[in-house]
């Protein structure tokens, strides 16, 4: 897929029409707000291969898990994002003929994702007979105005005569692609249609959320505004308006469809379909162009403190921007009820629902490029969920207050339904006690911990506590039956990162209790009593388990290993695999993957590159090349990782290599898998392969780092760091950097090795 779409540095470019590759490109060509998404399904019909989606934040169906209800504990239900009512459809007719481009072959086929002011166009031209006419459609999803959708549809009479009629609709009689036992999630509620409008409501079984879409449109020929007559159809699970046009030669009819998209995680029910109308309404009063024109002033802030500049390398500058793009119409916020799903808005996989990548990959951007409280927000979902984790861990036989997380959920409930994954793979709760002390030490708002991430700790703590287990044939704490990352290797022992991710996160807590103590006596006490804790009892176990956990090494080798007995697996090379096999995922049976050394993504280095200052350069290189010859990178967040790592170490080749996968791993579908939906979550690892990897950034004694380096094709990079209050632009060249105070007081930092003091609107610069 390398090449299918064209390079540009501001916009995604398909031209020609390929059907192999639709899904890819509905997927590619998504759009978001925050609060819904779509994918970039066509308006009119399309009768070939597809995956209709429209999703809205929060709302989601507890699909009954097919395996594993026979296991106590298992979950009883796998979340899934829904497949909302579809408000994007206009049907077109021509001469009585309904318009597909499966069965009409468009010509001059071109469509375009403009990341710049968040827009896609579609334009074609067909032929009906001798005579040619061209179709132009835009559409967005307003940044400014979040319930709102506006869809510009035009078609253009060359040399044809003859009737055209649009039916702009909304349809309720939509599926989930990936429903576990074919169910229809949605029951309507109510609809109407009238001449000019209409609506639809829609409530999901069992959860109950309420959707409700209205629809209005105007109309025009060549430029003058038309007042139609349109036949009216209403149905329970469907509402339309038809016009019919009379084309001439020369002639142009455009349809603006507007639509206020509504659930019930903000309105209530009877109050919907009015305020529907009344946002359309002023929608309508602005019209299309100036209601996309406030929507592209919110894309143009995005931009100013998001953007990251590649001069030299067209194809690595759409890759960024492509992930910032998706990054910002995700998520926005806004709302801490909402979370990031692996696959956002534009897809089912996954479920839809929040996973540990949030933690690890999602919230660096976000504290970097957003306002302090969005990353906030972020660890705020997770404290709000902090009883359910603490039922969740009940239900596995934990007590007295130990929490383990979901690795799924919407709600705080676990809802993944493989075994592993669910019961196993139990190092997100070391990610999110991470993500604790990543916001307060780049932040420093350590009120946080006083007043909700202790909290969290102590009930992660309590959970690895009793988690661990004491082996006397060893004299060491050991950690048995786990997953770690690499989900290719299932039911390990000593997993190397999840036993690291425990002994700090028991480390952190107990440091945290104490400066705590020391520095607030009463929110000290306060907290002892709300959570129970036995300060001199537990944290005299924690000791003792940071004291005497084991951890897995090869002393010939002198490499962290990945857990006990990897050195009795073949050791072969991924570079030895036969290509026609990769993505092995793809191709190999599931038991051969678990019995072969290859790694979907290195538990190893992701440990080295989270703790890095634990770390100094001889073990990082080691570690690196064992196991970036064994990885074959079928994790989308494994690339990012291998190419921070690679800079540290000075393999700046490899940097690059890993950092184009990770940037294109979606344009150029690198697994295969893109039309499935995009990589959301690996996008917050690429903007830290840029930002970390080429810029060096880090946290080095309390402050602000940055060692950079530029790959060989680069003229220049440049991007911006809010850092606590203050704005920060980075630029580096080949042979010297330089960073800017924008906004705010000055602040001390390291660069190229030195410690510098940045002024108040000052400059400092170095050689590199």
């Amino acid at each position: 897929m390398k090449g299918h779409y064209k390079a540009d540095p501001w916009s995604i470019i398909e031209e020609g029409f390929d059907p192999a590759m639709q899904e890819a490109s509905e997927s590619i060509f998504s759009l978001g707000n925050g609060r819904m998404g779509q994918r970039a399904n066509f308006e009119e019909k399309y009768s070939g291969k597809t995956l209709q989606g429209t999703y809205l934040a929060g709302v989601y169906y507890p699909d009954k898990t097919r395996v594993g209800w026979w296991k106590n504990g298992y979950p009883e239900y796998f979340a899934k994002v829904l497949n909302a009512p579809n408000w994007i459809g206009i049907d077109v007719e021509i001469n009585g003929e309904q318009l597909d481009l499966h069965r009409h072959k468009p010509v001059e086929f071109r469509r375009e994702l403009n990341m710049k002011q968040g827009y896609l166009e579609r334009s074609f031209a067909i032929y009906v007979g001798e005579g040619r006419l061209e179709i132009a459609a835009r559409r967005f999803l307003s940044m400014k105005r979040d319930e709102i959708g506006a869809i510009r549809y035009a078609i253009r009479s060359v040399d044809f005569s003859g009737e055209v009629s649009f039916t702009p609709y909304i349809d309720g009689n939509v599926v989930n692609q990936d429903s576990n036992y074919d169910e229809l999630f949605w029951e309507m509620e109510s609809s109407k249609a009238v001449p000019g409008s209409a609506y639809l409501m829609a409530r999901t079984r069992k959860t109950g959320f309420v959707a409700c879409m209205t629809m209005c449109y105007t109309m025009e020929l060549n430029g003058e505004a038309l007042q139609p007559e349109p036949d009216v159809l209403q149905k329970e699970d469907y509402v339309s308006n038809r016009v019919r046009l009379k084309l001439d030669q020369g002639e142009e009819a455009i349809l603006y469809k507007y639509v206020s998209v509504l659930s019930s995680m903000n309105h209530k029910k009877e109050n919907m379909v009015d305020h529907g109308i009344s946002v359309l309404i002023g929608a309508m009063e602005l019209g299309f162009d100036k209601l996309f024109e406030e929507h592209a002033s919110v894309w143009e802030e995005n931009w100013a403190h998001s953007d990251i500049i590649i001069e030299g390398d067209t194809e690595a500058q759409q890759g960024i921007r492509f992930n910032i793009f998706q990054l910002n119409q995700t998520y926005t916020g806004k709302d801490e009820r909402l979370n990031i799903g692996p696959k956002g808005f534009t897809g089912e996989k996954y479920g839809g629902s929040t996973y540990w990548d949030t933690e690890a990959y999602m919230i660096p951007f976000y504290l970097s490029t957003a306002r302090e409280e969005v990353a906030r927000n972020l660890l705020l979902y997770r404290y709000k969920h902090l009883e359910k984790a603490i039922e969740n861990a009940e239900k596995l036989g934990f007590k007295d207050g130990a929490a383990l997380y979901p690795m799924v959920t919407m709600n705080g409930e676990e809802c993944h339904n493989e075994w592993e994954i669910t019961f196993e793979e139990i190092h997100r709760n070391g990610a999110i006690a991470f993500a604790i002390f990543n916001y307060v030490r780049y932040t420093g708002d350590r009120d946080y911990l006083a007043t909700h991430g202790l909290e969290v700790l102590i009930a992660i703590s309590r959970f690895w506590c009793q988690r661990i287990t004491w082996s006397e044939e060893r004299k060491k704490y050991v950690m048995l039956g786990v997953t770690g990352p690499n989900e290719y290797e299932n039911n390990v022992n000593n997993n190397w990162y999840t036993n690291k991710m425990a002994s700090w996160t028991l480390s952190y807590t107990m440091g945290e209790l104490e400066q705590l103590k020391n520095e607030d006596g009463t929110a000290y006490n306060q907290l002892i009593k709300k959570t129970g804790l036995k300060p001199e009892d537990e944290t005299l176990a924690w000791k003792d388990i940071v004291e005497k956990l084991h951890f897995p090494y090869e002393e010939n080798l002198k490499v962290l290993l990945q857990q006990d007995g990897f050195m009795d697996k073949e050791q072969l090379m991924a570079a030895d695999l036969n290509p026609a096999e990769r993505p092995i995922n793809q191709h190999w049976s599931w038991d051969r993957i678990l019995r072969s050394c290859f790694i979907k993504q290195a538990d190893v280095l992701q440990g080295i590159f989270v703790f890095e200052d634990e770390f100094d350069q001889e073990t990082m290189k080691r570690n690196f090349y064992f196991y970036e010859a064994r990885t074959v990178h079928e994790s989308s967040i494994s690339p990012c990782v291998h190419a921070i790592l690679a800079n540290r170490i000075g393999r700046y080749e490899k940097a690059y290599e890993m950092y184009l996968r990770t940037s294109r791993l979606d344009l150029d579908d690198y697994n295969h898998e893109v039309d499935e939906g995009l990589h959301i979550t690996s996008m917050g690892g690429t903007w830290m392969s840029v930002v970390y990897g080429f810029g060096g950034m880090m946290i080095k004694d309390e402050l602000l780092s940055f060692e950079p380096n530029l790959p060989a094709g680069w003229k220049s990079l440049s991007f911006k760091i809010l850092y606590r209050g203050r704005t920060l632009k980075v630029h580096i060249e080949k042979t010297k950097a330089s960073i800017t105070n924008m906004e705010g007081e000055g602040v001390d930092l390291f660069l190229a090795g030195k410690r510098v003091q940045l002024e108040e609107a000052g400059s400092v610069f170095a050689e590199l």
